[in-house]
């Protein structure tokens, strides 16, 4: 393989490892895992999330592939967002992490208290 066709590959891994690293996509798939929502739901249930910033972030996970917007036909119209099977595959593997994360918690916390400790006699 030559270094170009590496180099290109490498930027693409690094732009989904943006994206699905990002805080806010987690979020927003977290509250999609269950059900479709419409965007204030979704919004209420990030917290911290500015309108614009869901915004940008559905349709950044929509390009991708991982969310579906629907429009209802109805009076005003009503806007659903889902997970795709590719969003539900990426909200797995962010509930298999948010598992690690929280069996290692105590440890991560103690092993930070010891390296402060050992950072203030240096």
């Amino acid at each position: 393989m030559d270094r170009t066709a590496s180099g290109n590959s490498c930027q693409g891994v690094s732009d989904v490892l943006g994206r699905v690293g990002d805080k806010w996509t987690i979020q927003v798939v977290v509250a999609l895992r269950h059900a479709p929502q419409r965007f204030n739901a979704i919004k209420r249930h990030v917290s911290g999330i500015s309108q614009q910033m869901l915004t940008r972030t559905l349709k950044a996970l929509e390009r991708d592939g991982m969310v579906e917007r629907t429009v209802h036909p109805h009076t005003p119209p009503r806007v659903e967002y889902a997970l795709t099977p590719l969003g539900h595959s990426l909200a797995y593997s962010v509930k298999q992490l948010a598992k690690w994360a929280t069996a290692h918690q105590k440890i991560i916390e103690d092993n930070r208290l010891q390296y402060d400790a050992r950072a203030n006699y240096e």
